[in-house]
């Protein structure tokens, strides 16, 4: 029963994501982090509070982790197509120095 869930909650946190997604991660998590560090800013500065400003902060960086780190189908929508293990060297016809290995 244990290892059941335990196989289930690994399934559902070890999502895949292609490198589409990856790219696509790395600027939300860019643009997301740097338009909370601004409005953090502008919030600390406005109404003179660091302790604001900070809790800003924090609130835009947890956005951002929920936001890109959980593998979400988004980022799996371009999924390459891996050769089998056994494709892998059969019939390649490498040559090095003019011996075939196959």
């Amino acid at each position: 029963m244990a290892d059941q869930l335990l196989a289930t909650v690994q399934d559902t946190f070890e999502g895949q994501i292609d490198f589409e997604g990856q790219r696509q991660a790395e600027y939300l998590t860019t643009g997301l982090l740097a338009t909370a560090g601004a409005i953090a800013f502008i919030v600390g500065y406005v109404l003179q509070d660091i302790y604001l400003s900070l809790l800003t902060g924090l609130g835009g960086t947890a956005l951002t982790f929920l936001v890109v780190v959980p593998p979400w189908p988004y980022f799996n929508r371009n999924p390459l197509d891996w050769l089998a293990a056994g494709d892998a060297t059969s019939g390649v016809g490498i040559e090095v120095e003019g011996k075939k290995i196959t």
